[in-house]
């Protein structure tokens, strides 16, 4: 509960510079409101002014919307005593014309939007799981680096009129081996070898950051929970460690339809008057695990209702019976509702793979929070 001299410190953060600005509740107004340079010490002497000014004995209480400064601004205000919140952006409130956007304008609403709790705060993860999260990130990154410079290589080939007719697959060992054997005239030549020695130390790296990741699932901070997630079709070690790590405390969500919504994986409404129709997806929230999820979907769409193949069985092992079970439950309605969504119902592929996604969150819900029963 606050108190009635709370200091709400509203703080619009950029990279080069923080606005603040203070919300009196009681009179109803803003005031100190300054710009100042992005480093946590001058948040410190500003909270340390207001105290001098309205009593040492005053309560603080500093928001600023997540962004591209991460939570390290947060950690830093804990270390020096300032309580801090997170906001989310989408949920705080806004007030006045948006044609009139300034930094001490974002810094007086979200002042005020603290004092009057207009706002949904962000999860903040331990120093750990956001360090696992970013490592996964920038496992990520190079992927997507790896399919680019993948798509530059076939482009370059087809420029040059260097058809590969020894196989139907590209980026086996095989098609990589006629890639090295090519020989461009001139400049080309280097180009080529340029693309490949890029080409050769991503997929290098990708294979040194997953064997990493396998480390760290194993440890004791992660291994009981991604045995867990890794006992459903298409979770794997990867998978698994990125969706504990994204989302934390399963717990922070009261009902398995709560974390979908987190997720952005309900469908979007729009009703009237007797009138409901349903939309696409929303795509609110964490995007990160969504497309984990998605992809997850493209395991269930394939194969044949209760098979479990060698390599799930060995992921399963070690885990308890009710534990193996609740997944075999899992895995076999996914797969089922995925056949009759799109024989029976003749839904579309993607659509019926996104559904799956929303159901399987609910599963990984249930499977977090013990309700497995």
């Amino acid at each position: 509960m606050f108190h009635f001299t709370t200091l709400f410190i509203g703080m619009d953060v950029h990279k080069e510079s923080f606005s603040l600005c203070y919300y009196d509740m009681m009179a109803n107004q803003f005031k100190h409101s300054t710009k100042v340079g992005p480093n946590v010490s001058y948040i410190v002497n500003y909270v340390n002014e207001l105290r001098r000014l309205y009593g040492q004995d005053a309560e603080v209480l500093c928001g600023y919307e997540a962004g591209c400064l991460g939570f390290t601004l947060y950690h830093q205000l804990q270390a020096h005593g300032i309580p801090c919140i997170v906001m989310a952006p989408t949920t705080v409130m806004k007030e006045g014309s948006k044609r009139v956007k300034t930094d001490k304008k974002d810094a007086a609403q979200l002042a005020k939007a603290l004092a009057f709790r207009s706002y949904r705060p962000v999860h903040i993860p331990t120093v750990e799981d956001e360090q696992v999260k970013e490592y996964i990130r920038m496992r990520t990154d190079h992927k997507v680096a790896l399919k680019k410079i993948k798509q530059q290589i076939l482009a370059f080939c087809l420029r040059h009129d260097f058809r590969y007719t020894e196989g139907s697959s590209n980026w086996t060992q095989k098609h990589v081996r006629w890639l090295r054997s090519l020989k461009p005239e001139g400049l080309y030549a280097e180009i080529l070898t340029e693309y490949l020695l890029t080409y050769e130390k991503l997929v290098d790296q990708i294979e040194r950051y997953d064997a990493r990741i396998e480390q760290l699932g194993q440890s004791d901070s992660y291994q009981e929970k991604v045995s867990r997630l890794s006992c459903f079709i298409g979770i794997k070690t990867l998978t698994a460690l990125s969706i504990v790590t994204e989302i934390g405390d399963f717990n922070r969500f009261a009902t398995a339809q709560h974390f979908a919504s987190y997720l952005g994986l309900t469908p979007s409404e729009n009703s009237s008057g007797d009138k409901e129709r349903k939309g696409a997806i929303t795509k609110a929230g964490n995007s990160h695990v969504r497309r984990l999820l998605i992809e997850a979907a493209q395991s269930l769409a394939k194969g044949t209702i209760g098979y479990k193949s060698k390599e799930l069985k060995r992921r399963q092992s070690g885990n308890r019976v009710e534990v193996i079970a609740y997944a075999d439950k899992a895995n076999e309605r996914l797969r089922r509702r995925y056949r009759t969504l799109v024989l029976g119902k003749n839904k579309k592929q993607n659509v019926a793979k996104t559904a799956i996604a929303r159901e399987l969150s609910g599963f990984i819900w249930g499977m977090m929070t013990g309700r497995i029963a």
